[in-house]
């Protein structure tokens, strides 16, 4: 909402109020309070022996409903803002009405949304209403990575769907995920390793659990650099943030090509925090609706 104007704008709209109201005052002063003039001089002229030009005033009604709104307004400008920067005796603003009117729906709720953030997963996950709120938290809060069906999109986005979650799928990870958001660091490994090797690791990765790999070349190099985060095994370590390698489930792609890819370059996936931005009952929610 916009500030009120200040400085030469602010005095601008003091001094064009202010000589309106004293012109109008006056022009109704001068109307009705004018003397009379007693020279023949300046009798005024008649025609058709009884039409004079403006010897009556106009009727006395205008002159109190015109002083009712001059006083009016005078009380309005002193109350409320009108003034330039003034911002009146009552110091109301439109701003803080609808503070205090999103307070006051705020607080409607508040007992609400701490039943919500006191309530077991299974029964929030039991109620069909809570999981449409759910719902609509997720379409307005995390559909514009996640997709609207919650299954990822564009490789670069997990799919939260399935089984493999990359920071741990329980319900508190889950939460701390949310609450704190999540800096994948994936090292790049090409000045490090060269391309013979990283293309040694990207076969042995893309054949992780297939028969005859112990003596794949590439499996010293991944034993040397990559097990201490995603293990002997490619299981991954969710403390980590290291996914598991092992499992067909891919957030970048599985492909020969993208594997590489992903070895030489590094990947570095960033999960936002919304501790800010939702509320504790509504994280209790998303959590619901995702650690089913």
């Amino acid at each position: 909402m916009a500030d009120l104007p200040t400085g030469f704008w602010s005095g601008w709209i003091v001094v064009l109020t202010c000589v309106s109201l004293a012109t109008l005052a006056w022009l109704i002063l001068s109307v009705y309070f004018a003397p009379s003039a007693n020279d023949e001089s300046d009798a005024e002229p008649v025609w058709d022996n009884d039409l004079r030009e403006g010897s009556s005033a106009p009727p006395l009604w205008w002159f109190w409903m015109i002083l009712a709104a001059l006083v009016f307004s005078l009380i309005y400008l002193l109350l409320y803002p009108g003034l330039g920067s003034y911002k009146g005796l009552l110091n109301w603003s439109q701003g803080s009405r609808i503070i205090e009117s999103y307070d006051k729906y705020d607080a409607s709720f508040q007992q609400a949304r701490a039943d919500i953030a006191q309530a077991g997963l299974v029964e929030i996950q039991n109620d069909l209403v809570l999981m449409q709120t759910a719902e609509r938290i997720f379409t307005r809060e995390c559909s514009a990575c996640h997709g609207p069906d919650a299954r990822g999109q564009a490789s670069l986005f997990p799919n939260l769907m399935d089984i493999d979650w990359q920071w741990g799928s329980s319900a508190e990870q889950i939460e701390q995920t949310i609450r704190t958001g999540r800096n994948a660091n994936m090292l790049a490994w090409q000045a490090i390793l060269g391309d013979e090797n990283v293309a040694q690791v990207a076969d042995y990765v893309a054949q992780f659990g297939e028969p005859g790999t112990d003596s794949h070349p590439g499996k010293a190099v991944y034993t040397q650099n990559c097990a201490a985060c995603h293990g002997i095994d490619g299981a991954g370590n969710p403390l980590l943030g290291a996914p598991d390698l092992a499992d067909n489930i891919w957030l970048y792609g599985g492909d020969l090509e993208t594997i590489r890819a992903s070895i030489a370059s590094g990947r570095n996936g960033v999960m936002p925090s919304f501790a800010g931005r939702l509320d504790d009952a509504q994280i209790k929610l998303l959590v619901a609706m995702l650690a089913r």
